[in-house]
């Protein structure tokens, strides 16, 4: 199957929808990179969506853990809350769900299962990216795979596709010295979300560029 890569949503459910008319779920294995939740309007409708359509297909969609769930499990966990948190995009997410609790507990389960990466032979696709440290698969370590913003390694035989860091241009960049494809488009900035098709051996076959839906935005935007 073609691989049907989305960067970071934050929130941003309209765009999310408008995005996802864009994949086939017949042809496409649908990866999104985390970060789901956070700074945008409609968090737990985010969530809820992409939940949903990973039960109803199991098989072709892979969402995984970015460093924003990772906080979120993290507050809501036995060692929270983490104040951290509230001040770089929790506490949109603690007020949306303030009055739905029982989607709160629908959810954490299943985002306490999104797992660090997932790969083939060619593309390895994860939130920030696998750095030159040897702290890279480390998830806590501001240099492992859910935080880094150093150097991304160079892997054999594979690209990465990484979200997390905002590209200025609200376009996807390809870092050519570590065979890097960036895909955190800012849409919760007021950039655009990304779909990029590959195919399963890395190649780009389509870019879809969504500008963000204002009704997804809580702050003015800064692109």
């Amino acid at each position: 199957m073609n691989l049907f890569i989305i960067g970071d949503v934050h929130g941003c459910f309209h765009t999310l929808q408008e995005l996802l008319r864009r994949w086939d779920p017949a042809t496409d294995h649908l990866i999104q990179v985390g970060d789901l939740v956070d700074r945008g309007a409609h968090i737990p409708a985010t969530v809820e969506l992409a939940r949903e359509l990973n039960e109803k297909y199991p098989e072709t969609t892979t969402f995984l853990m970015g460093n924003h769930e990772d906080a979120l499990l993290h507050h809501f966990g036995p060692d929270g809350p983490y104040p951290g948190w509230l001040k770089w995009g929790g506490r949109s997410t603690t007020d949306q769900y303030h009055t739905r609790a029982g989607l709160l507990a629908r959810h954490l389960p299943w985002l306490m299962e999104r797992p660090l990466l997932w790969q083939n032979e060619h593309v390895l696709v994860s939130h920030a990216g696998i750095s030159t440290s040897p702290l890279a698969y480390d998830r806590d370590s501001s240099d492992g795979l859910l935080w880094t913003r150093g150097p991304l390694r160079r892997l054999d035989h594979q690209l990465q596709v990484v979200g997390h860091t905002p590209m200025e241009k609200g376009e996807p960049v390809l870092d050519k010295t570590s065979n890097t494809l960036y895909t955190d488009t800012g849409a919760v900035f007021g950039g655009n979300l990304t779909g990029l098709r590959l195919s399963p051996t890395g190649q780009v076959l389509d870019i879809a560029l969504i500008p963000v839906f204002p009704q997804d935005l809580l702050e003015k935007p800064r692109f």
